[in-house]
């Protein structure tokens, strides 16, 4: 990327059909914006886009918002998360409009961890409106100027709009109804749950072609660059919805440097990924192993 890069080149990207490549970033507890650059740079220039969490954990840390527009300013292309467990719908148009405003087009639209997850569990959540009305205001935003009250907003929000997804294995008759329901409210692409399970993807891709899903929604498949066959047990067992082979922990096991073997077995994923038919792209996330997400990426273009 360089400092024209604009936020609308992700969906160009996928339009011309590029395998994608996205990366997560949480912003630092911090007042101090350099400390956000100095987490950035690590990735500049690397990945399509960069995701920009909104409070994930349930945990305060520098507004995304801030976030997005201090990559919008270092060239590097931001996904804004926005979550409705803190905002009611007036904050979250607001907050829309003022990234429209700020140059940021990729935004993706969440529910939003559970306050009790966090370190602040008497918080009193929001939840005034769900991510469905969520993607559906963005649309509305995006594609005839107004609010849900049908008042008309200035300017122009060139939204690319997003969804997240968490792979299954499909059981017999399975239909995907909740991607159905948010490609219905507005979704042009999803980010899933970690899914580190090649065989396993394929049936889900498989389930998605089978009914129609692929050819309307980009699917951005979760990896994570291991750090040890424990850190992996512990994300299957604790962190809902992941997914991770047994063979891969087995791996880590053996390895004799288990940090450098997860980097191996990610970038290993990421191209087998990159041959299935229906799989747009990936979203590498490695909360608390930032420099691990560089390994990878540099590992798969060569």
């Amino acid at each position: 990327m360089n400092e024209k890069t604009t936020a609308a080149s992700l969906e160009q990207r996928l339009q011309a059909g590029r395998f994608l490549i996205t990366a997560e970033l949480a912003p630092p507890v911090s007042c101090d914006a350099d400390d956000l650059r100095a987490k950035a740079a690590l990735l500049k220039g690397l990945p399509d886009a960069v995701n920009v969490t909104d409070g994930a954990g349930a945990r305060a840390h520098m507004a995304a918002l801030a976030a997005a527009a201090t990559l919008v300013g270092m060239g590097i292309e931001p996904i804004l998360q926005i979550t409705c467990r803190d905002k009611n719908r007036i904050a979250l148009q607001s907050e829309m409009m003022g990234a429209a405003a700020l140059g940021i087009r990729n935004l993706l639209l969440l529910t939003g961890d559970d306050p009790k997850a966090g370190d602040q569990p008497d918080t009193k959540p929001v939840f005034d409106i769900n991510s469905a009305a969520l993607i559906e205001t963005a649309r509305r935003l995006r594609d005839r100027g107004e609010l849900p009250t049908g008042r008309k907003v200035a300017g122009k929000a060139s939204f690319f709009i997003g969804a997240a997804d968490m792979p299954i294995d499909p059981p017999a008759g399975w239909q995907p109804n909740a991607l159905l329901g948010k490609i219905k409210s507005g979704a042009q692409f999803v980010q899933t749950q970690f899914c580190m399970d090649a065989a396993l993807l394929r049936r889900y891709i498989g389930a998605l072609e089978a009914a129609g899903i692929t050819r309307q929604l980009a699917i951005l498949v979760g990896v994570n660059p291991l750090r040890s066959a424990k850190s992996a047990q512990w994300m299957k067992s604790h962190l809902f919805g992941t997914i991770i082979a047994d063979d891969l922990i087995a791996r880590l096991e053996q390895a004799a440097d288990p940090a450098r073997e997860g980097i191996k077995i990610c970038a290993e994923l990421i191209e087998d990924y990159s041959t299935v038919p229906g799989v747009a792209g990936v979203h590498i996330m490695a909360p608390g192993n930032d420099a691990a997400i560089a390994d990878v990426i540099e590992a798969v273009r060569k």
